[in-house]
């Protein structure tokens, strides 16, 4: 199996392309730093993946992303899976008072994996197979007072998704969203953790079992979907006055 994983230094990608080279995979990861990405290529050689190649990449270099896909499909013969992991936490307050901070965040969580996907779109369709999977959150279902920046491009991108899946069906083209929960990672360090959240490696088995199952919108952990039903259930004259 040949699987890209951009954004590959994130936790959940690293997690998950662990999974992957036990499984002895083909692996090309994309990321903005090489340092980590040599690191990470030694180690999931070490475990057992077939072949691992790499690309540095600024994803918010738009008009690179062709040519580092373009790449990325030539090392690996084609590509059966293609994960998107890369994100950033904004700060609420400063994105909601400073547009350019705002629209920076927005670029990183949103405008840039839509570029991303109208690229990987067209080669799936080219090879007439795969799975697109991407990590959005479940933040995107409702916009709530403390991240409802970082909410409103997630939601972007599972409502884009949404409509990628349909377009993508008679291709034979899979399209996973994967809206994680509360997770252990360095990206979250500041918050204090309690019983609701996961770590890197829970949400990774999550990810690989939902592609494998062709699953189309997952929450992880499962306990999320019910969660964020009742959230989104809550009425809005009420909901406008709760600030979790």
């Amino acid at each position: 199996m040949k699987v890209l994983i951009i954004g590959a230094t994130s936790a959940i990608a690293k997690a998950s392309a662990r999974i992957y080279a036990e499984l002895g995979c083909s692996l090309h990861l994309i990321a903005r730093r090489e340092d980590q990405l040599q690191l990470l290529t030694s180690d999931l050689l070490v475990r057992g993946a077939s072949k691992v190649s790499h690309s540095v990449l600024d994803l918010n270099k738009f008009a690179e992303h062709e040519k580092t896909l373009d790449a990325a499909f030539t090392e690996l013969g084609g590509v059966d899976i293609a994960l998107i992991c890369h994100g950033s936490l904004p700060d609420q307050q400063k994105v909601e008072q400073n547009f350019k901070q705002a629209q920076k965040e927005i670029n990183t969580n949103g405008i840039s994996v839509i570029s991303l996907l109208t690229e990987l779109a067209t080669k799936f369709v080219e090879q007439q197979q795969g799975t697109i999977a991407v990590i959005t959150s479940v933040a995107g279902d409702r916009g709530r007072q403390p991240n409802f920046v970082y909410g409103a491009a997630k939601s972007l991108v599972s409502t884009y998704l949404q409509g990628l899946r349909g377009k993508l069906l008679a291709h034979n083209v899979n399209i996973v969203d994967i809206r994680p929960g509360l997770v252990d990672s360095p990206m979250t360090a500041q918050f204090p953790k309690g019983p609701l959240w996961s770590s890197p490696e829970r949400i990774a088995q999550k990810i690989v079992k939902s592609i494998h199952r062709g699953s189309h919108t997952v929450y992880a952990p499962g306990y999320w979907r019910v969660i964020m039903f009742v959230v989104s259930a809550i009425p809005e004259f009420i909901f406008k006055r709760l600030k979790f």
